[in-house]
């Protein structure tokens, strides 16, 4: 496959979107961010802003015409969207297709099941369907939770209201990467287009434990004041299905509780024994650089 260039971001904005976004521009790509016709977001010179209309093919395929690649981060939920862009990508023959997966192992088998995760399994079924027939290639980046972003909103542990949930205890190991560091596995996965072709590439910057994290928030903080919560994942999982039995399932009552599941639960290929770190040329944290981190986000 010859290299790829030119490339289009599907969701530019968010919590992901400018950390790709950012990365991409550093490494020399030339960057076309497809924008909603209402957006008022604003990007820097080099980048080429299309106004598209994410629910026409016809809006879609003319806008991806002449891009090599396209990386999407819009809501795993907009399965509407996200299947809509994989026929418009492979209409104007898109070499590769980046789709918003980043987070969970949703090629474990009981990952998958997960009905959180049902929209990007189908969404790589309509990949898979495209590289079958020799047009399109894709690849699927597995993080595991957003490691720094995870620590400022308080999803993996409340550094600000010094409280951690540990689940099962809080000794499982499990993978997880900084925003940054999954913009750089990106342009990993770009810049080797061979080796990534049409498979999932798993990348961390650490793994480590809710026990040891919470070690790290003590020593960042101050140990008085900690509220540490052992959470059963089988109480959790039986919340989220409680919950979508219900006529009316409220998704604030159930989305989160499989995605703790997801990742700090048992046999849900939370932890990335076979990182692809070397490959897409990320070097893993050590563990004072991770401390330096919570240091710095309990400020």
């Amino acid at each position: 496959m010859s290299s790829i260039t030119k490339v289009a971001l599907a969701g530019a904005t968010g919590n992901l979107g400018p950390a790709i976004l950012n990365q991409l521009l550093n490494a020399g790509f030339k960057v076309t961010v497809l924008t909603r016709k209402s957006s008022t977001h604003s990007f820097p010179s080099s980048v080429t802003a299309i106004s598209v209309d994410y629910d026409s093919l016809d809006s879609l395929t003319n806008a991806l015409k002449g891009q090599e690649a396209l990386v999407s981060t819009l809501a795993s939920t907009a399965i509407a969207t996200q299947l809509l862009l994989v026929e418009a990508a492979a209409k104007a023959h898109v070499k590769r297709f980046i789709p918003s997966e980043f987070g969970s192992n949703t090629l474990n088998e009981k990952t998958r099941t997960l009905p959180v995760f049902k929209d990007k399994v189908v969404v790589q079924d309509a990949l898979k369907k495209e590289a079958a027939s020799g047009g399109m290639t894709y690849t699927l980046i597995c993080s595991g939770p957003f490691f720094d972003w995870g620590m400022m909103v308080g999803f993996i542990m409340n550094l600000k209201g010094k409280s951690i949930s540990l689940f099962d205890g809080g000794d499982r190991v499990f993978s997880a990467t900084s925003l940054p560091t999954i913009g750089r596995a990106v342009i990993g996965v770009l810049t080797h287009p061979e080796q990534t072709k049409d498979r999932a590439v798993y990348v961390q910057d650490t793994t480590t434990t809710l026990k040891k994290l919470a070690a790290m928030g003590e020593k960042a903080t101050g140990a008085e004041g900690w509220k540490k919560s052992v959470v059963p994942i089988d109480e959790v999982l039986e919340q989220a299905w409680a919950e979508l039995k219900k006529d009316k399932p409220n998704p604030d009552n159930f989305v989160i509780n499989f995605i703790n599941a997801s990742i700090w639960g048992e046999g849900y290929g939370s932890h990335f024994e076979k990182p692809d770190n070397e490959l897409l040329g990320i070097k893993e944290m050590s563990d004072a650089e991770v401390q330096s981190l919570v240091n710095s986000l309990a400020k």
